[in-house]
């Protein structure tokens, strides 16, 4: 649970302080009560009622954002403590620990991911738990969040992709109670796949819909578009998908896209999914051999993913032979970089096609993957 607010004993002071402050810095700056909010990105009401003390400030984190704005120090305001130093410094580490988790997981190896992110949420969660909610910490941990549950999306068998879910959605929840714009499209985005992946597809869309409305640069909207066009396939329906996959393939023709869901490599993975997902076996096997990708993956978890789904249009096109051989490039390079997701979609392909001895090489994979997931001792 969060505690968005603490007891402290200065809190009366630095509430009584801080309506002096904010009427003499509006005086300084010549600004109304409706540009100062604007400011301080809170709503007019809310300035007025802290100017004429019918609203008390106990919030640390409401506090400290106060005075970062009007360049104030924050013991101004009561919220500076012996911790401060350590603060910054643990703001700094798990900031620098998310991207180095991100780069991990995007060059494949996501087990490593979610081993540098796992102490850093739990130590955020314990900071927010005692009551130390600084704006910081809030978009730190819901950046660390959501990070870690796309991380166990990438780790997790298909049974287990309800907790990488949960994790996105502690994500989104503090995006949304912060209002970062950048920050919650994200979260939608990556809460939105999570919970396609964990089968509730219909939920999936909806977040990734909201998502696309909220993005406001032309990589995130094609991330969005990306994701949208794969859940739409999956829930069965082909007006949505060709309507996501063609505003996709309209911005990704009018900006380079270099970002692991937004790229040519990727629209092609998905367009291929998508027809086969909305019944359109023969098109997507038209498409397959008539428009060979040329670009490369970006991840390498990516050249599994495209390598399972050209082994489904494979096969139902008749072509045994050269499903075969993909899925079983897919299986290896699977087990390689621990995606036990995928090597269950090459499974599914594989008994489906009564590919018994491809089959039975996924579920030996599938068990020593599961292996390494299992704690011992």
């Amino acid at each position: 649970m969060w505690l968005w607010s603490t007891p402290d004993a200065s809190a009366a002071l630095a509430t009584r302080d801080l309506r002096i402050i904010l009427r003499t810095y509006r005086r300084l700056n010549r600004l109304s009560q409706d540009r100062l909010a604007v400011l301080l990105g809170y709503d007019k009401t809310y300035v007025s009622m802290i100017e004429t003390g019918r609203r008390t400030i106990k919030d640390v984190g409401t506090r400290r954002h106060i005075a970062g704005v009007l360049g104030l120090p924050a013991h101004v305001l009561g919220v500076t403590d012996r911790e401060d130093v350590d603060f910054a410094a643990m703001i700094q580490f798990g900031d620098s620990t998310v991207r180095l988790a991100e780069i991990a997981r995007k060059a494949g190896r996501a087990v490593d991911a979610v081993n540098e992110l796992w102490p850093l949420v739990a130590r955020l969660e314990a900071r927010v738990a005692a009551g130390h909610a600084e704006w910081d910490t809030l978009v730190l941990l819901g950046q660390a969040r959501t990070a870690l549950g796309v991380s166990l999306g990438t780790v997790l068998p298909e049974e287990r992709l309800s907790a990488a879910a949960r994790w996105t959605g502690k994500g989104l929840l503090v995006a949304e109670r912060l209002g970062d714009r950048a920050l919650l499209a994200h979260a939608l985005r990556m809460h939105g796949n999570e919970l396609r992946k964990a089968e509730h597809t219909g939920a999936a869309v909806l977040r990734l819909q909201r998502a696309l409305q909220v993005s406001e640069d032309n990589e995130g909207r094609g991330a969005a578009l990306a994701l949208l066009s794969r859940a739409a396939g999956e829930l069965g329906d082909p007006t949505l998908f060709d309507q996501a996959v063609s505003a996709y393939r309209n911005v990704l023709d009018h900006h380079d896209g270099r970002e692991m869901l937004f790229n040519p490599f990727t629209f092609h993975e998905i367009h291929l999914r998508g027809l086969i997902s909305t019944a359109r076996a023969a098109e997507a096997a038209r498409l397959l051999n008539a428009d060979p990708v040329n670009a490369l993956p970006l991840a390498p978890q990516w050249h599994v993913i495209e390598r399972v789904t050209a082994g489904e249009v494979l096969l139902a096109a008749g072509e045994r032979d050269g499903a075969t051989e993909a899925l079983r490039v897919a299986l290896k390079a699977a087990e390689s970089h621990r995606l036990p997701h995928q090597v269950q979609r090459a499974i599914r392909a594989a008994e489906t096609a009564r590919l018994d001895y491809v089959a039975m090489e996924g579920q030996a994979i599938l068990r020593r993957l599961r292996d390494m997931l299992t704690p011992t001792g």
